[in-house]
């Protein structure tokens, strides 16, 4: 099957921004919960967003499918989501987007940092996945994966994500991930769980 997925460069980073803006927007851990003005919702995504994707920007593994239908944002083994300028500004950003809400996205990126499995070997981490909504449901975001996966299996490396939707834990089953474990975010908000993934071949 011929590719369907394209190296995304720092041209891309709008276009990465508002699949994930799109993507995100009801997600139990990203959407309400932690960005509770619906209104204002998108903007801020976008400027939270658009600094993950600059991030990781800095290596060749924020993939696209051709269409600009999908985005998969991955962070190779040993490399970080952020530059440490970019770890200092993200607080200040969300305080400026949310005031005294940004305690909700600050105790979920702290979290997510605290369950990251920095003691297993060197992996691949899946940072975020999202496919335009106006093409969800149609198999674009998991065949994007699915290519990729391929490509990591080449290399012979794990592969690690996070699922905010629980929905999308059986998803992930299907391509070889395997729960770890799960977080409980406070004040009765989501689960997220955390999944890995053995090389296939």
């Amino acid at each position: 099957m011929a590719s369907t997925a394209r190296i995304a460069g720092f041209d891309d980073i709008d276009v990465v921004t508002d699949i994930l803006v799109g993507a995100f927007f009801a997600d139990p851990l990203w959407g309400p919960w932690s960005f509770p003005d619906h209104q204002q919702r998108r903007e801020q995504h976008r400027a939270m967003w658009r600094l993950f994707v600059e991030g990781a920007l800095r290596y060749p593994w924020v993939r696209m499918t051709s269409g600009n239908e999908a985005t998969a944002v991955w962070i190779p083994p040993n490399g970080t989501e952020l530059t440490d300028e970019q770890s200092a500004h993200l607080e200040p950003l969300l305080v400026e987007l949310l005031g005294d809400g940004a305690q909700r996205p600050l105790e979920a990126f702290e979290k997510l940092d605290e369950v990251h499995p920095h003691d297993r070997p060197p992996h691949f981490h899946l940072s975020l996945l999202g496919t335009d909504p106006r093409w969800s449901g149609r198999g674009i975001g998991l065949g994007l994966l699915q290519e990729n996966l391929r490509e990591i299996d080449t290399l012979r490396m794990p592969a690690y994500l996070e699922a905010s939707n629980l929905a999308n834990v059986a998803l992930y089953e299907r391509y070889g991930f395997r729960t770890l474990g799960s977080i409980q975010m406070a004040g009765g908000g989501p689960e997220v769980v955390t999944m890995w993934r053995e090389p296939f071949g």
